[in-house]
């Protein structure tokens, strides 16, 4: 069934009257819908109503796996890292890697600055260039002064506005220039505090134009004021090291040919980009998850991750490895901007939980440990990759959720998990195997499967 008509006003329905509406118009089985639905309800109705409140137009929750991958040692503190994903094999793998490293110093990590940028983007159609900088530093002191009652706070905890300046960017767009500020905003992510604080600059920028002395040309058209989200200046070096000979991969490999076939790997994903985009998106199934549990902006994370990693022009590895005088050297260097105050940090339940089982880190804690959590991740998808192959751990754990969709009972399960004990599980011969034991035809299995 489908809405043909615009709906008005949708927003303000209650909350059952947008379930009926919507069922009503879109659902093909109303009443599994509606059950649906009611089921992903949280049974506690204050919780719900905080839940409701996250978003517009709620409707129900949409749930996703919460895991622990424990024994992850950085700058020799343990932690037991939280993560919200739904792929099967992720916190299989970090927990793996974690465990890897764990005698072998495990990770180290350090923040290299923590700088975050914002711009009031404008039109100036003036000839003159020296008269807008002329312009710009006689008001100068205005973007600060006008600013200190949202600054005061942030100045407080020593962050705030680093500096202010005037970009010339017409070789881009015709009359094109920028205010930017650089901002440190702490424990908070920091949007709201530096979109206010643009905001105010441009209205510094327009207030004063008239009353310029050297402005000739005294027209000054805002485009917009925003923060970027890119923050190659909000940047995290974490790594691992230890002698080759401890590599010990197993498998019928020697550590030095391991060691040969990691780094190789790697250099393939530095210079071709259709390895890079799936390397680097391994390396963010582990920042991602951990993001999305301490309850930061993972969209914004990717973003900034995959900018940086074509900042040279050509999109390559996050991360990087050497060998030098017989120590294996593994490291990645992201940008990240991360908050532990603010947003739904102290709201989320769950998020509120993940940030006490990592100790309340701050900021800069946490984007070392969510960083070395990206290195962990890529380490065992490069471990995998360059030895027994990426499906044999991958569709070993992907394994239940093809048993779920056969509807196997717990039985089943326990049988068919132990057949494929020494196998690789394929979706084909799950399906086999699920047929012979259970005693069906194969179409018999997509049928139920399907809901039919």
């Amino acid at each position: 069934m489908t809405q043909t008509n615009k709906i008005a006003g949708f927003s303000k329905l209650s909350k059952q009257a947008k379930v009926e509406w919507l069922i009503e118009n879109y659902s093909d089985n109303p009443e599994a819908s509606l059950e649906l639905l009611k089921s992903y309800l949280h049974p506690n109705e204050k919780m719900q109503k905080l839940h409701d409140e996250f978003i517009e137009n709620t409707i129900t929750n949409y749930f996703m796996p919460f895991g622990i991958a424990p024994n992850f040692k950085l700058n020799g503190k343990v932690y037991c890292l939280p993560m919200a994903i739904e792929e099967s094999s992720v916190v299989a793998a970090m927990a793996k890697s974690a465990n890897f490293w764990f005698d072998k110093g495990g990770f180290v990590a350090n923040v290299v600055s923590v700088k975050k940028i914002g711009h009031v983007h404008f039109v100036w159609r003036g000839e003159n260039k020296r008269e807008l900088q002329q312009y710009f530093e006689s008001i100068k002191d205005l973007f600060y002064e006008r600013t200190e009652s949202v600054t005061r706070n942030m100045r407080a905890r020593g962050g705030g506005i680093l500096n202010v300046e005037l970009v010339d960017r017409t070789d881009l767009e015709p009359n094109y220039y920028q205010i930017k500020g650089t901002f440190d905003t702490r424990d908070s992510m920091g949007a709201n505090f530096i979109n206010t604080i643009l905001e105010e600059w441009a209205q510094v920028l327009t207030d004063n134009v008239h009353e310029s002395e050297v402005l000739n040309d005294k027209h000054i058209e805002i485009i917009m004021c925003i923060l970027s989200n890119y923050t190659p200046e909000c940047l995290v070096h974490t790594e691992v090291s230890c002698p080759v000979s401890e590599l010990n991969p197993g498998e019928n490999i020697s550590a030095e040919e391991f060691c040969d076939k990691f780094i190789r790997a790697i250099h393939v994903a530095k210079i071709e980009p259709y390895r890079a985009v799936t390397h680097n998106k391994g390396i963010m199934n582990g920042v991602d998850a951990l993001v999305l549990a301490t309850g930061n902006d993972f969209r914004a994370v990717e973003a900034c991750a995959h900018a940086y990693a074509a900042r040279n022009g050509s999109y390559s590895s996050l991360s990087d490895a050497e060998v030098k005088d017989g120590i294996f050297r593994f490291w990645i260097d992201m940008p990240m901007s991360l908050g532990t105050v603010g947003g739904i940090t102290s709201l989320h339940p769950m998020v509120r939980f993940s940030h006490e089982i990592l100790g309340h880190p701050d900021a800069q804690q946490l984007m070392m440990i969510i960083a070395s959590a990206g290195l962990a991740q890529n380490f065992s998808a490069l471990r995998s990759l360059t030895t027994t192959g990426i499906q044999k751990g991958h569709m070993k754990m992907h394994l239940l959720n093809m048993l779920n969709q056969f509807e196997a009972t717990d039985n089943e399960k326990m049988q068919i998990v132990e057949y494929f004990k020494d196998k690789v599980p394929s979706f084909q011969n799950t399906l086999e195997i699920f047929c012979k034991i259970r005693g069906i035809k194969p179409e018999e299995v997509r049928t139920a499967s399907s809901g039919n």
